[in-house]
């Protein structure tokens, strides 16, 4: 049996990134980009594929072994940046010699492309792992982050600091704080504090020039797109203000596990109904389904008698009670979602330590409409019943992710509507594209065209931090940048309305397409 630990872990593995023309590259070009680097950042700094420990700082973030392949491009060098100078260094030596860098944080990019190349092209890792550090007071509602934090670092600073305060993150602790924000940022608390996007008040971010930029320098629009709109695309995020909420001392946390006899298929039903009610935004359950089993798990800000009322109020179904509690501290229950167990010191969410031993793929959809209990008995038996391995997982939005804020505050789209996000995700252990491979990556395509009939079309939404290159990848024009045609057929679906104002902006700050990767934003220029 599946028990709620068990699925915890298999979650905790998905979770997890001027304009002159760009230059064809050559072996001299390379060569002078290497040298500019030299004077200006410490040589232990930058990792050749000729250093010794090129493939260990290479996999230190890779949280996917099958992108470590022979038939991955790797990159030119490795910078390991620790001061934002070293990355003001490295966009202007690369830009000066056509050497485009990947910028990585956490290494969670579901396609690694923040330290991998599909097509054949020669470019450089600029790695910010080094770069990261927290400045938080006690009782301020902000706290300056650097690009380098991992969600678990911030929650650890601010929950041992100012403890009265809280962010609203993801699950995972290991994603990079970057990545995070530059796709919006969906987490627990985001019905009651909107996405993570929607609280930065202030950034710095490194641009095409290699100039530094605060918010009041970049101005709005750049801020705008940058919290959520693929960050990567206009330039090198190094720092982020965040806005902090606060968080009553104790805080609830439960884990349900249904199975499909004893009736989760009425549970998800009766869900799906519940779960946008507005005046539940201190209260949030996702689900996770695997096999015949549900998972439903809530974080609940107060205490176990409430939230025991609340539940027999709006979901008596789920029949939880007094026993079915666990009372702590924020940072504790978020130390307990993600590890699955309440004996993991809260110092674990500082672990950016990988694991290497599991393959996975995974893709996403928005839910608009209910499936209901005719739909989800139709999803168990023709598909999750078929792959032990295979997940879903439930985020519900509504609330503030769909209030007035909507499209104003972030590009974040997928709000006024959503009942909630779904991620798939198959995994497999063995060899990246063996036997295993295929079936896994069989089983989760044929969930994913199943699920068609009950997700959003027109277009098909998708989420932009589950990066999937099954969309869509962008195609580059006669002029050298890619064609604004090609990044519609996927920009639309994770950005939907809001594809097009992105790429005006990437258009005006950056349209030599300097920061370009295979789903980065288009600039969109006169007459495209």
């Amino acid at each position: 049996m599946v028990t709620s630990t068990k699925i915890a872990i298999v979650i905790a593995i998905l979770c997890f990134l001027c304009c002159n023309v760009f230059l064809p590259l050559s072996a001299a070009s390379s060569n002078d980009f290497l040298q500019c680097l030299s004077p200006r950042i410490p040589s232990e700094l930058v990792y050749r594929q000729s250093s010794s420990g090129f493939m260990s700082v290479l996999q230190s973030s890779v949280q996917n072994p099958k992108f470590l392949t022979n038939t991955t491009v790797r990159p030119l060098c490795i910078i390991t940046a620790s001061d934002v100078s070293h990355v003001q260094v490295a966009v202007s030596c690369g830009r000066r010699n056509g050497v485009r860098l990947r910028v990585r944080s956490g290494g969670h990019d579901y396609e690694g492309l923040s330290y991998r190349s599909v097509r054949p092209e020669v470019f450089a890792v600029l790695d910010l792992a080094t770069l990261r550090g927290v400045r938080v007071r006690p009782g301020e509602a902000s706290a300056w982050v650097d690009a380098g934090t991992t969600l678990g670092e911030v929650y650890y600073a601010i929950g041992t600091t100012n403890p009265g305060f809280l962010f609203p993150g993801g699950v995972c602790a290991t994603v990079g704080v970057s990545g995070f924000l530059s796709g919006g940022g969906i987490g627990l608390m985001m019905r009651k504090y909107g996405v993570g996007g929607d609280n930065v008040i202030d950034a710095k971010i490194v641009n095409a020039n290699g100039d530094l930029l605060d918010r009041a320098a970049m101005g709005e629009d750049l801020f705008w797109a940058i919290r959520g709109g693929g960050g990567e695309s206009f330039g090198v995020v190094v720092a982020w203000r965040l806005k902090l909420s606060k968080v009553p001392p104790t805080v609830t946390v439960i884990n349900i596990v249904k199975t499909v006899e004893q009736g989760a298929t009425d549970l998800l039903a009766k869900w799906e109904t519940t779960i946008l009610r507005p005046f539940l935004t201190d209260l949030t359950i996702r689900v996770a389904l695997q096999g015949n089993q549900t998972l439903f798990q809530s974080l609940y800000l107060g205490r176990c008698s409430r939230l025991v009322d609340t539940m027999r109020s709006v979901f008596p179904e789920l029949g939880m009670t007094a026993d079915d509690c666990w009372e702590m501290s924020w940072l504790r229950a978020i130390a307990f979602i993600y590890f699955g167990r309440t004996d993991v010191p809260v110092e674990g969410l500082l672990n950016r330590t990988n694991s290497l031993g599991t393959y996975f793929k995974s893709k996403s959809d928005y839910v608009r409409r209910g499936i209901g209990k005719v739909g989800w008995e139709s999803i168990f038996q023709q598909q999750l019943s078929r792959n032990g391995a295979g997940l879903m997982i439930l985020e519900p939005h509504g609330a503030s992710v769909g209030g007035a804020n909507t499209n104003a505050t972030s590009p974040y789209p997928h709000r006024r509507g959503v009942l909630y996000n779904i991620q798939y995700g198959s995994m497999w252990w063995g060899e990246a594209n063996g036997t295993a491979a295929a079936t896994a990556i069989g089983w989760l395509n044929g969930l994913y065209g199943f699920l068609e009939q009950f997700v959003s079309s027109n277009p098909r939404e998708a989420f932009a931090n589950y990066r999937d290159l099954d969309l869509g990848q962008n195609v580059v024009g006669r002029d050298g940048v890619t064609t604004y045609r090609s990044g519609r057929v996927w920009g639309e679906r994770y950005f939907m309305g809001n594809f097009r104002r992105l790429a005006a902006v990437k258009g005006r700050v950056d349209p030599g397409e300097y920061f370009r990767n295979e789903q980065s934003i288009p600039p969109l220029l006169p007459k495209s």
